[in-house]
């Protein structure tokens, strides 16, 4: 296959960053759903980074950016142009001093919890189940079992789209529910500084297992999706509502409101982006007409 003008013109200014071409997006996302990228990156560090935003600044090219892609559901008929993956990437972790630790954009909640847990800092246990990376996370304010990244956030380091580096305090982040003003200035998490508390390394675990056990039990792991499909709204939650709107199971194709957790939209192994976008278009149909309430996807849908 010839590659395309901007693929050959990427590859000629960027000769020293891991470039894909025709990469799918498939096998970057956790609904398992999407076509080819057209460019997908894998900077190493801030400054491949700072380079890729300039140079795509320059070709006129606005890029994609991808962390796990836990959160997303990518078209089927693939990206044009740039497509910036920083998982496993912007890489790195470490303690500042008694109860801070700095994390990079790229290392997933997971790992970033466990290593809180190992350090003795509690307050990261809500995390060890979010899938998706710290940048994403932040960027999203990520959330669950009634913690936020929020409650832990003091500091972000952000790249401008020029490519340029500042730092926010948690208040200039200004987040909200799974929001940040991120998303209106187009910044993206280089790292984060997150303030924790001392506790016995035993206590932490514990907590991690037992939010876990619960994940586990109540949610679809199983099977490939986006996590919760939609926002919790104003009045109810999404899940209860789908469930007595009786959409348990619900499928367009091979996408299907989970049997296990109503919150959840998942593939049950070819659904396509047109049939999940069909799916939550129709539960929120029927969720209006029968509680009056209107949900909106959590889902980010490219």
């Amino acid at each position: 296959m010839e590659n395309t003008a901007f693929q050959s013109k990427i590859s000629t200014l960027l000769p020293e960053i891991s470039l894909r071409f025709n990469e799918p997006m498939s096998r970057h996302t956790s609904f398992r759903i999407g076509g080819a990228a057209e460019v997908m990156a894998f900077p190493k560090n801030p400054e491949e980074l700072s380079r890729l935003l300039k140079t795509s600044a320059l070709l006129d090219v606005k890029p994609a950016i991808l962390g796990a892609g836990t959160n997303i559901l990518a078209p089927d008929e693939g990206l044009p142009g740039l497509t910036v993956c920083l998982k496993d990437c912007l890489d790195g972790m470490e303690r500042l001093d008694g109860n801070r630790i700095r994390v990079a954009a790229g290392v997933t909640m997971a790992r970033c919890a466990v290593f809180a847990a190992n350090q003795g800092l509690g307050g990261m246990e809500f995390a060890h189940g979010i899938p998706g990376t710290v940048g994403g996370g932040v960027y999203m304010n990520a959330g669950a079992y009634g913690g936020e990244i929020c409650q832990i956030c003091e500091s972000v380091d952000v790249m401008l789209p020029d490519g340029t580096l500042q730092t926010l305090t948690c208040e200039e982040m200004e987040f909200s529910y799974r929001h940040s003003c991120l998303e209106e200035s187009g910044g993206i998490v280089v790292s984060a500084v997150f303030c924790l508390e001392p506790k016995p390394v035993e206590e932490v675990r514990g907590k991690m297992q037992e939010l876990m056990a619960k994940r586990s039990a109540s949610q679809p792991l199983d099977k490939p999706s986006a996590g919760s499909a939609f926002k919790r709204p104003v009045g109810g939650y999404a899940a209860a509502l789908i469930d007595q709107a009786g959409l348990k199971g619900y499928r367009v194709g091979d996408a299907a409101i989970s049997e296990k957790h109503a919150g959840f939209a998942v593939n049950l192994g070819n659904a396509t982006s047109r049939q999940v976008k069909q799916l939550l278009t129709d539960v929120a149909q029927k969720v209006k007409e029968n509680s009056g309430i209107q949900l909106e996807p959590e889902v980010r849908i490219w």
